[in-house]
């Protein structure tokens, strides 16, 4: 019986192999210590290819890697070693591209954590529980930036940033009508 595609987790590092942001959709690594026990793995054995211009891809601890570099940041995918890779490619570009819709073409790892919020977002539109739910750029910022501006939300479903930008444009307001 075939299954769907999916993907065991995704990784943004930083140059140095440190998490920026990170979900993973797997049991393979049960403790926090294995998992970045992993990305470290990961990381080592891919930091020293080139792969800036196009996704590379690698077999480690029979998981297929597909990793792709811009300024200081390090995407990752991980598929099982049954999965397709040109789905997990798909995966990792339309993560890829979506970052650098929402941070107009300024991916490096600064704006990556000043727009964390907008990151897991799209974490979470690409998959859910490791089943691929969308690989279009255009579509997963689409829903992102949706999310985003939606001030008139209740406190409790926005993201901390939306928050306090609310509570300082309510706080604004009341200091301009006293």
């Amino acid at each position: 019986m075939e299954s769907c595609p999916s993907v065991k987790n995704i990784l943004l590092l930083d140059s140095e192999g440190g998490r920026v942001a990170v979900k993973y959709y797997s049991d393979d690594w049960p403790t926090n210590s294995s998992k970045e026990a992993f990305e470290k793995s990961v990381f080592t054995k891919t930091q020293k290819t080139n792969a800036r211009t196009e996704a590379e891809i690698a077999m480690f601890e029979n998981n297929i890697v597909i990793y792709k570099f811009a300024q200081d940041l390090h995407f990752f995918v991980t598929g099982g070693d049954d999965e397709n890779e040109l789905i997990i490619s798909t995966v990792l570009q339309g993560f890829f591209d979506a970052v650098s819709l929402l941070l107009r073409g300024n991916v490096d790892k600064k704006e990556a954590l000043e727009n964390l919020d907008l990151i897991l977002l799209c974490l979470d539109e690409i998959v859910d529980g490791g089943i691929i739910l969308e690989t279009d750029a255009n579509v997963i910022a689409g829903k992102v930036a949706s999310h985003s501006v939606d001030s008139g939300a209740p406190l409790s479903e926005q993201t901390i940033s939306q928050a306090l930008a609310t509570a300082r444009e309510h706080l604004t307001r009341s200091l301009l009508n006293v």
